[in-house]
């Protein structure tokens, strides 16, 4: 899984110079759309400035995204007039790269838009990836080196107080619609404001980033501390304090109960969960279509599971299977460090071998980074935090370390490969690296190619020989059937009018996943609808691929090219992907004379 940003305050409309390259009549349709590129690229950052400062764009440090009314519809129109304009250019006049340009600004806009027109401000609250949360991560991603930094810091720290505010307002406008969170993402945010107003304003991550003064003179660095120490203890914690209050006494008592969690609860969720499976898996698929293919796919892992565990733990019974994983402490971590220690294991293991199987590989490294205590009770077990475009900051591969008795040893090592190498790092470092595409592409992507990549990688490192163990090996199937399940559980608690607790069930049968686990990943499917189904649809095409290649190319198949042939032009949709794949099959042919 990747952390994504979301943010808040004062964006006016778009740049004058998107109007002007958009509106201009290009003799060549190429550069027409290269400027559109460039254009749309900055102006979404500009609408999302803390992403800027996470890739290391630091030109609006200073700024949050705008989350009122007013600013939400501004991005909207920006994006329909993107859309709009890279529609017009004709494919006739665009050369092979500039073809692919065009898909995937279409596609992404696209996705965007159907993202902005289910309007999760009016009724999302979410512990995992809520503002309370968000706003103590942004000392990991932001560098405090100059005088004029520490002033950005501030300044984006004093706009969190006004973004609280505006996030209150459009609960409010939520509930006056019908539109509500459900119980248990209420209560866990309330749970998660307590702890951080129970400890002092001083105490908060926020209030205390890292910074190597350059030319910092005494009264420079006194001032940034005064400043900065204001903003948090007048601002933020008072809007913090505003949010609980309103949580506690005017959404928590109408919120969506356990027994009807999902969008299809809320007026419109069903055609917004419609909107959001296009917007993650790329496919036209219906709920219906992605809830069997994952029943079926749970009947096969399942298979593969009973076989595994007899010659593991002598026993293929899957419910046994599960009694010896979950109720034995000596398969569980005893101590935090030892879930550090094993995450920093595999991690060096992964880069030693991936040379062997890749091409094309990353400059930039991969570290191993605790999450805090702020957020480490109510997250996941691990996500990847992308490093910086200059290379001032590495990417980090976040660990939760939280309760490490509950924490399965035999999970870590598929967990390590998805998040880290060869996953989720090797794929986005490649992508942010490559030259000759537009930064759009290097920096987004569908969640299915992305996802599935992260997914796919757990299978491949098996075929890398990278797990330690045959009971690794089963920690590796029961992700491949946690993701299975996600199919399965997405699509009933979203449209088939699941409970929470029977998704929980569901999941408890046919996973070895830690209980605690299982209640944070359905929780987080709750509050996050259709993003938990990219995983195994987006694994599936890359297999697929991979095996028409096979059979296609015989002798011919290179593992490297194959790997190269599906990162080399960033995470595109998967239909996408097939074209680049099929072509590459065609030239491979082709070249040895068939």
């Amino acid at each position: 899984m990747i952390r994504t940003l979301v943010t808040a305050s004062l964006l006016l409309a778009a740049p004058a110079p998107f109007a002007r390259a958009a509106g201009a009549r290009a003799t060549d349709p190429n550069a027409a759309l290269d400027r559109l590129c460039t254009d749309y690229w900055n102006t979404h950052l500009r609408f999302n400035p803390r992403e800027a400062t996470s890739i290391g764009d630091r030109r609006f440090d200073a700024l949050l995204e705008d989350n009122t009314p007013a600013g939400i519809e501004r991005e909207r129109a920006f994006l329909a007039n993107t859309l709009a304009h890279a529609r017009a250019i004709a494919t006739a006049g665009l050369d092979a790269r500039h073809e692919l340009d065009r898909a995937a600004l279409i596609e992404t806009v696209d996705g965007e838009i159907a993202a902005i027109e289910c309007h999760f401000e009016e009724w999302n609250i979410d512990a995992r990836n809520g503002p309370q949360s968000d706003f103590m991560n942004v000392p990991d991603y932001t560098t405090i080196g100059t005088v004029e930094d520490g002033r950005n810091y501030v300044q984006r720290v004093r706009a969190m107080g006004p973004y609280i505010d505006q996030t209150i307002a459009n609960l409010e406008r939520g509930l006056a619609a019908g539109k509500v969170a459900s119980k248990r993402a209420v209560e866990s945010t309330l749970d998660q404001l307590d702890h951080e107003l129970a400890d002092s304003a001083a105490a908060w991550p926020l209030a205390a980033p890292g910074h190597a003064p350059h030319g910092w003179s005494a009264d420079d660095e006194a001032r940034f501390t005064r400043d900065l120490d204001q903003a948090v203890t007048a601002g933020v914690r008072p809007s913090f304090a505003r949010l609980r209050a309103f949580l506690a006494t005017s959404v928590l008592p109408r919120a969506r109960s356990e027994a009807h969690p999902g969008l299809s609860s809320l007026p419109g969720g069903l055609d917004a969960y419609r909107k959001l499976i296009r917007v993650h898996t790329s496919l036209d698929r219906t709920p219906e279509a992605l809830h069997q293919l994952g029943l079926e796919q749970v009947a096969r892992v399942r298979a593969e599971l009973s076989t595994l565990g007899r010659k593991v733990l002598g026993t293929g019974d899957i419910a046994a299977i599960q009694s010896k994983l979950r109720d034995d402490p000596a398969m569980h971590f005893a101590t935090a460090d030892e879930v550090e220690t094993k995450a920093r294991a595999t991690l060096a293991r992964a880069k030693a071998a991936i040379p062997q199987w890749f091409h094309l590989l990353p400059k930039a490294d991969c570290q191993v980074k605790v999450m805090g205590m702020h957020e480490a009770p109510y997250s996941t077990i691990a996500y990847y935090r992308e490093g910086s475009e200059d290379g001032s900051r590495p990417a980090n591969y976040m660990i939760n370390t939280y309760q490490p008795t509950t924490r399965p040893k035999y999970e870590a090592e598929a967990l390590a490969f998805h998040e880290s190498i060869p996953g989720h790092h090797l794929q986005i470092a490649i992508a942010s690296e490559l030259t000759g595409l537009p930064e759009f592409r290097r920096h987004q992507g569908v969640t299915a190619f992305v996802e599935g990549w992260g997914l796919y990688s757990e299978r491949l490192a098996d075929d890398m020989g990278l797990y330690s163990s045959d009971l690794d090996r089963i920690g590796m199937l029961s992700y491949d059937a946690w993701r299975d399940c996600r199919l399965v559980v997405d699509t009933g608690l979203h449209a088939m009018g699941w409970s929470r607790q029977q998704a929980i069930d569901y999941m408890l049968a046919n996973t070895v996943l830690a209980e605690n686990n299982i209640e944070n990943e359905v929780d987080r499917y709750i509050s996050d609808p259709g993003q938990a189904l990219a995983y195994k649809v987006g694994q599936l095409e890359i297999l697929r691929l991979r095996d028409e290649a096979r059979q296609k190319l015989g002798a011919r198949f290179d593992i490297k090219q194959f790997h190269d042939a599906v990162l080399e032009n960033g995470a595109v949709a998967l239909p996408v992907l097939r074209e680049q794949v099929e072509a590459w099959i065609a030239a491979t042919q082709q070249a040895a004379g068939r």
